[in-house]
């Protein structure tokens, strides 16, 4: 599925697409708190601009990601925000109670107004797991199981249920989402082994990687949505993440996230720099292999714009995901990015036949 596959029209409409952002809150060298406020300034801009979604990551004891309770930072953007949907990427329901999840769960949609679009996953670092006494071994048929008390919780009166995790009895259930059956899944992977149980479970899918690669998992969820979906229903979004910086000039945008994106690498293996492990291959990647491999984009608007109508396309995804502040960018850097994507980017994916000149 390389750079050289031609595309049809059929194959991917830029009118469909839509832009987010996700935001692993990575230490930026400022007060936590300032940092906090930065991010709330930040979303309610997102909010103006026409953004989608606004995701936020989870992670524990590393400064990857300084909001290890997601749900109560969104609690707090949903206050600033009217328009923008907000949730975790992912929850990570190997560390939480199913019960509590899922009461956490209702009281952010409702909160929000129903708002929330709900990402929910194993989680992918043992050693995190470790931290809550949680046997990676063991991780995903838990996972399995608390997701399934989740969303049964979200169909009944009264819960029961006895499994090999946990044990619930007779337990009444108060509280309910807005969203009915339940709020919108999402669930993150770099692998189209996950696309096929996606699309059956009409799951949103944020990708990780090269657009080829992205391309091999969207292939593989629209084969299977294409079997198993009804007739006429409204495919669930795939999206593809990318680090993205706009400035004047491709070299002053180069200059500010050459440094920020060094940090944000550099706190992705905090964890396994301090217990001595040799993180996973291809974990964390030099900036200039991250530029190369498009994973990173940074440059003038017209940069931007048309790196990312040709990974779009190439990807055939739905949805991009932005990573707008990461590392020790500097706040008003983050929010000019917003204004050119809201004047000069997302434009050029509003237009119907604007792919027609930049398949090939």
């Amino acid at each position: 599925m390389g750079s050289q596959k031609m595309f049809r029209q059929s194959d991917f409409q830029l009118r469909t697409i839509k832009f987010g952002v996700f935001d692993h809150l990575d230490d930026s060298g400022h007060d936590v708190g300032e940092q906090y406020r930065h991010r709330l300034d930040l979303a309610e801009a997102c909010d103006r601009a026409g953004f989608w979604a606004y995701h936020v990551a989870e992670h524990h004891g590393t400064p990857h990601g300084l909001a290890p309770a997601p749900n109560m930072f969104l609690s707090a953007m949903a206050q600033r925000s009217s328009r923008l949907r907000l949730g975790p990427l992912v929850m990570l329901l190997n560390l939480y109670h199913p019960l509590r999840a899922f009461e956490e769960i209702c009281m952010l949609d409702q909160l929000s107004g129903g708002r929330l679009d709900l990402g929910i996953g194993r989680g992918a670092s043992p050693i995190e797991m470790e931290f809550f006494d949680v046997d990676p071994a063991e991780a995903q048929d838990r996972y399995r199981e608390a997701t399934e008390i989740i969303l049964k919780a979200m169909q009944v009166d009264r819960l029961d249920h006895h499994g090999r995790y946990f044990d619930l009895k007779d337990v009444p259930i108060t509280l309910s989402p807005v969203q009915r059956p339940h709020p919108p899944l999402w669930y993150g992977t770099a692998k189209p082994d996950s696309a096929a149980w996606a699309a059956e479970e009409q799951v949103n899918l944020a990708c990780i990687g090269t657009a080829s690669t992205v391309r091999g998992i969207t292939d593989a969820y629209r084969s299977r949505w294409a079997e198993t979906a009804a007739p006429g229903a409204a495919p669930p979004l795939l999206g593809m993440v990318r680090h993205v910086v706009i400035a004047d000039s491709d070299r002053e945008a180069m200059d500010l996230a050459g440094p920020a994106y060094a940090r944000w690498a550099d706190s992705l293996i905090y964890l396994h720099r301090a217990r001595g492990i040799v993180p996973p291959p291809g974990l964390s990647i030099p900036f200039a292999e991250a530029v190369e491999s498009g994973r990173c984009i940074a440059g003038s608007a017209a940069t931007v714009r048309d790196a990312l109508l040709r990974q779009a396309i190439e990807a055939g995804v739905s949805y991009v995901m932005s990573l707008l502040a990461f590392g020790d960018l500097p706040p008003e850097a983050s929010l000019r990015t917003v204004a050119s994507m809201q004047a000069e980017i997302m434009p050029a994916f509003e237009v119907p036949d604007a792919g027609a000149s930049s398949r090939g």
